[in-house]
């Protein structure tokens, strides 16, 4: 295969082998999932026929998980992280800390050091975001106060993670691996100056992201759409979403994932927020899947034969020990023991970070290959196993509540109640803000029948042509004479429009001011305000555009500019007859 194909074979056999063998996982009534980790083990070194360029696809998988982490962050705000604050940041630390403490003494047992154990705990102690967020959808549990919950856990584990990625290098040394230089040709710098600035890297970058974000990005995107360029605003979409992942790790060292979902989270608080994620989904999907081909590919299968019993009790630390562990932690939090199964089984597999732990573990001569074929052994299983664990515990819900019902509804009610409450408000505020969203759609609609001709992302465009001006009884609108520069539509109040045959009166859903840009001369008419009027003004440079987009909608305008055109000169052909009579 020829260099320079190799993106687009190992793109093109990607789709394809995960299609195939997804649909196949499918009718076999397994997760589509399965079938893509197993296209990725048909493409790895480790098994004959093809085999992709690994490389290629783990930068392609990479862009999945920004692409996924935006869509997350498009669909939870920062009062969502702050609602479920109680649960998550406790339930998210205390299982990493108890978690990697297994893995540590797992790896005694085995006879590893203590970085080793170090870097296989922590890569064991945090759950794929892809993989939950499917799971949740599937069941319909993202916006359920479980589901929240589990979103708001893993935001709070990829944190910790990043500060764990920023900071092994700086410990390799001393927990028995290489020597590296951490601080970019500044020289040695004490451990806690290294941590202080690598907490103080991640708080610029969130404090960037919070405080200046919602001032750039929704008026961006405000002014990408008023273009009317789909693709232009699609790619603008991208654009964010991409470069503030690559900017945050280029500049603030934290990974393109926390920077992919920071940019989500920005982008959600724009009224565009709704079409940017719709414009996204079909890339998130198609990324995804690429991500679950390049874990397939990094398998060994022979690991499975060569140390069965290691991989069965690194299997057994992420499905049964992280389980048990969350449901501990959920239930001394006092939270329901729905929550706590629904945590349990969700959270009981490993993803994208453990890769990228273990690879940086092998770099810094912490972990043996060994430890990384376990990391992905483990991954692959306990990805593939998840729904047959979330069943599992939908079961033991199902028991529990029959047969200790009291116990099952009263445990946790009242720290039920308050969560459900905050998220209810934020919901709230939600649908409000969609509700009156809509409400301007029904008022354009209601006030000016004209453009229900056109589609709701046209009427959306209109909303964000549209330029409010007001006048006072008796202001001039528009002199006769002056070259035609906008079009208005008037809301509330009259005009009179003054030829020299008499005044024609217009009420709220008119427009006048159209004839002038059709035809491209000048005002034939004064305009002048009876009452206090309010207009939507759509200037020339828009209206050439919009009415380009819509060919229908200016055939009307035309049409009605003529009538209009028409009845003028009758009236004045009228009105000069009756002079001469």
């Amino acid at each position: 295969m020829h260099q320079e194909v190799g993106l687009i074979a190992t793109v093109a056999v990607s789709f394809v082998f995960a299609a195939v063998l997804g649909y196949g996982a499918d009718r076999l009534r397994l997760p589509p999932l399965v079938g893509y980790l197993m296209a990725g083990i048909l493409m790895g070194p480790f098994t004959p026929g093809f085999v992709a360029d690994t490389a290629l696809a783990g930068q392609l998988a990479e862009m999945g998980v920004i692409l996924l982490m935006f869509g997350v962050g498009l669909h939870f705000s920062a009062s969502d992280l702050l609602a479920v604050r109680g649960i998550a940041v406790p339930g998210a630390i205390g299982r990493i800390i108890l978690a990697t403490l297994l893995g540590i003494g797992l790896c005694m047992l085995w006879g590893w050091s203590l970085g080793a154990g170090v870097v296989f705990g922590l890569s064991l102690s945090v759950a794929s975001t892809v993989v939950l967020l499917k799971a949740l959808e599937e069941r319909n549990l993202v916006n359920a106060p479980s589901g929240r919950v589990a979103v708001g856990w893993l935001i709070v584990e990829d944190l910790v993670m990043v500060l764990a990625l920023v900071l092994l290098p700086a410990l390799a040394e001393l927990l028995g691996g290489h020597a590296v230089d951490t601080n970019h040709g500044f020289g040695e710098l004490p451990l806690a100056l290294t941590i202080g600035l690598t907490l103080f890297k991640v708080l610029a970058f969130a404090a960037m992201a919070v405080f200046l974000g919602p001032r750039i990005v929704p008026w961006l995107l405000t002014m990408i759409a008023r273009t009317g360029s789909r693709e232009l605003f699609t790619l603008t979409v991208l654009a964010i979403a991409l470069g503030i992942a690559f900017g945050s790790a280029a500049i603030f060292g934290v990974s393109f994932a926390l920077g992919a979902f920071f940019a989500g989270v920005v982008m959600s608080e724009s009224q565009l927020s709704h079409r940017a994620a719709a414009d996204s989904l079909p890339l998130q999907n198609a990324f995804s899947v690429l991500f679950f081909v390049s874990v397939g590919m990094l398998f060994d299968p022979s690991i499975l034969v060569r140390q069965p019993l290691s991989v069965i009790g690194a299997l057994a630390l992420v499905i049964l020990g992280k389980a048990v562990i969350t449901f501990a932690i959920v239930m001394l939090l006092r939270y329901p023991i729905g929550m706590g199964l629904t945590l349990a089984g969700g959270l009981a597999q490993i993803g994208e970070f453990s890769f990228i732990l273990a690879g940086l573990g092998v770099s810094l001569g912490l972990l043996p290959h060994e430890g990384q074929d376990l990391i992905l052994a483990a991954a692959i299983l306990s990805i593939t196993l998840n729904p047959i664990v979330i069943i599992a515990t939908e079961g033991l819900k199902k028991y529990i509540h029959a047969q200790w019902p009291s116990v099952f509804e009263s445990f946790g009610r009242k720290r039920q109640i308050t969560l459900g409450k905050e998220l209810e408000k934020i919901r709230a505020l939600g649908e409000e803000r969609e509700r009156q969203h809509q409400l301007k759609m029904q008022q354009l609609i209601e006030t000016f029948p004209l453009f229900s001709q056109v589609g709701e992302d046209a009427q959306e465009e209109l909303l964000l042509l549209f330029k409010a001006k007001s006048a006072p009884p008796g202001e001039r609108v528009i002199r006769r004479g002056d070259r035609g520069d906008s079009m208005y539509f008037i809301s509330s109040g009259a005009v009179e429009v003054r030829l020299a045959s008499g005044a024609i009166r217009l009420e709220p859903g008119a427009f006048f001011g159209e004839m002038a840009l059709l035809s491209g001369g000048r005002r034939t008419a004064d305009v002048i305000a009876v009452d206090f009027c309010q207009f939507e003004v759509l200037e020339r440079r828009d209206f050439n555009m919009f009415m380009s987009h819509h060919p229908n909608l200016r055939a009307i305008v035309s049409e009605m500019a003529q009538k209009r055109t028409e009845m003028n000169v009758l009236r004045q052909q009228w009105e000069k007859s009756m002079d001469l009579s």
